[in-house]
């Protein structure tokens, strides 16, 4: 029994000449019971997809099933028997969690003598027990998105809509998710329809739909789509003591002949190649690692099926790392911050060199944010040192701020502005004027590629797009550091990679990246990391070095998401245990 049909579904927004195809003629057909991922590039067609299954939008075209009811003229009914949760799930920060809970119950028409075993059902399935009374507006960001799932199903639905369900979640969130997730088809045989970002969530459905432009390029199960990449992928380990960057080695492999994709995993590279044949190596890198092939995953599948299709950005890297002078540039020592009685940062100490990538990390609720938001001066600290480019941001915030870029976690430009004004806004806030502003605004449309959107709305821009417009206007003023909170949040694969790239060339230039993020893989691009957890330092050191921390005897090396997980999950235990 299929759960939804759909044939021959076209949607489309606006009216001409600008008037855009979010969907042209898709058909598909899930089973009862099944799990089933929507991945591909932003702007592809994803969330559309998912609001006319939930019979928000109107098809364009087409006929569409879901659950044995038309859509739309039985949108109401589909709508009594689904759960759907968008991408910023709109839960009532000024309400309690019982209290959301309360009102999707009563939107839902559940009786109140079954209400309490529900609630601590749920509770207990997302551990959110322990925080009944808490604010919606005061929870961590993976706790929201737990909440969030939990009032997705206050009612048991026969169908899940999950638009981005685990986005801006650590990891241990994220796996906690897929746990409440996996139990609704395993117990409850719930059919499950999500869009990810992350392609090793999809890798655990039993069916892939790949969108682009509106367009399936594939759908199977995802051994089917990774099988024509059968010696196609290579993983080029490089020795723990190598002098070169593993991300100049990267930079170099990614421009050889017949390489499609090559990515820093662990304590190497991955290479996926056009042809069932290894990579050419030059001179100055034979002898140097070890090259093997690698069985092929979903993300090679991804990215071969888009290569072609998807513009690819020349983002010119330097051969060398330039400035790498063992110039400290931002300084750290025993940081306090304080909420009233509660403690944010607990202190906190490191360093950053000038033209580092360095890495802060930690689980949601782990003092990151807090820690990020007293580097930039945009909150002062309770007490200890913090210099940032040679100044004391307790003495001369202002003074530091000017000679810092910054892109927040949330696109936080002016979204009713255009590109360009955007660009005019920052440039002019930055104090350039005249020929030196005329100039950056020259080099920002063109580096960016962002020329032909330089009169579209920002608001109206693909995530992938905001994402490159936000980076362009913090590094109007060519500053020495940048901050960067979680920039590839919800962005798909290619952006991510094209996003690094950029990253990769401003470090070799001498430019400072701090960066926050929760996508481990990237972890492995920074020169340094500190790892956190409830206000303190548990670990520091290179991506290696992180991962040999957290190394049992006897066992293989952990990736670094594994390694994330057991160090913070040993700290909060011996927490627990020490209080």
């Amino acid at each position: 029994m299929d759960a939804i049909v759909v044939a021959n579904l076209s949607k489309s927004f606006g009216a001409e000449p600008a008037r855009r195809n979010a969907l042209k003629g898709v058909s598909l057909r899930l089973a009862a019971g099944s799990m089933t991922a929507l991945i591909g590039p932003d702007g592809a067609g994803k969330t559309t997809m998912l609001r006319t299954l939930a019979g928000i939008l109107t098809p364009g075209a087409g006929e569409v099933s879901v659950l044995g009811h038309h859509l739309p003229e039985q949108a109401l009914a589909v709508q009594r028997r689904i759960g759907y949760m968008p991408q910023r799930f709109g839960l009532y920060e000024d309400l309690s969690v019982e209290e959301n809970l309360t009102l999707f119950a009563d939107l839902h028409g559940i009786a109140r003598s079954e209400r309490e075993g529900c609630f601590s059902e749920l509770l207990t399935m997302t551990a959110l027990g322990p925080f009944r009374k808490r604010l919606a507006g005061k929870l961590s960001g993976g706790m929201k998105q737990k909440l969030g799932l939990a009032c997705t199903l206050i009612h048991p639905p026969d169908l899940l809509l999950l638009d981005e369900a685990s986005v801006g979640v650590d990891p241990i969130s994220r796996r906690e998710i897929w746990g409440i997730i996996h139990r609704q088809v395993v117990e409850h045989g719930i059919t499950i329809l999500l869009s990810t970002a992350y392609m090793d969530e999809a890798e655990r459905c039993d069916s892939v739909i790949v969108l682009h432009e509106g367009e399936i390029l594939a759908q199977g199960h995802p051994g089917r789509l990774s099988s024509p990449l059968e010696g196609r992928s290579f993983l080029f380990e490089l020795p723990e003591n190598l002098s070169t960057s593993p991300r100049t080695v990267q930079s170099t492999i990614a421009g050889l002949p017949g390489v499609i994709d090559t990515v820093i995993q662990a304590n190497g590279l991955r290479i996926v190649m056009e042809e069932p044949a290894p990579p050419a190596l030059p001179a100055d890198l034979v002898g140097r690692g070890t090259l093997k092939a690698s069985p092929p995953r979903l993300e090679d599948a991804f990215v071969s099926l888009l290569f072609g299709r998807v513009k690819r950005h020349g983002i010119s890297v330097p051969a060398e790392t330039a400035a790498s002078d063992g110039t400290v540039v931002i300084e750290v020592h025993d940081l306090y911050r304080h909420f009233g009685d509660f403690t944010a940062v607990k202190g906190v100490s490191f360093s950053v060199r000038r033209g580092e990538i360095f890495g802060l990390l930690g689980a949601n609720g782990a003092g990151k944010s807090t820690t990020f938001r007293m580097l930039c001066g945009l909150l002062p600290s309770s007490s200890g040192t913090l210099r940032v480019a040679g100044l004391d941001l307790r003495r001369a915030p202002s003074a530091a701020r000017a000679r810092i870029g910054y892109v927040s976690q949330r696109f936080s430009l002016y979204e009713a502005l255009s590109v360009k004004q955007n660009m005019e806004f920052f440039a002019s806030a930055y104090g350039l004027q005249n020929r030196r502003k005329k100039s950056r605004l020259a080099w920002a449309l063109e580096e960016f590629e962002l020329s032909a959107y330089a009169g579209a709305n920002a608001g109206d821009l693909p995530l992938g797009y905001k994402q490159r417009l936000a980076l362009a206007c913090a590094l109007m003023h060519e500053p020495g550091i940048v901050f960067l909170d979680e920039p590839t949040s919800g962005v798909d694969p290619l952006a991510r990679r094209e996003f690094w790239t950029r990253l990769n060339a401003l470090a070799c230039q001498g430019t400072t990246c701090l960066v926050t993020t929760h996508f481990m893989e990237e972890a492995e691009y920074c020169d340094r990391l500190v790892l956190m957890s409830l206000g303190e330092v548990l670990a520091q050191g290179t991506p290696s070095e992180i991962k040999a921390a957290a190394r049992r005897p006897g066992e293989p090396p952990p990736g670094m998401e594994d390694a994330f997980i057991s160090i913070i999950e040993e700290h909060e235990r011996s927490s627990r245990r020490a209080s």
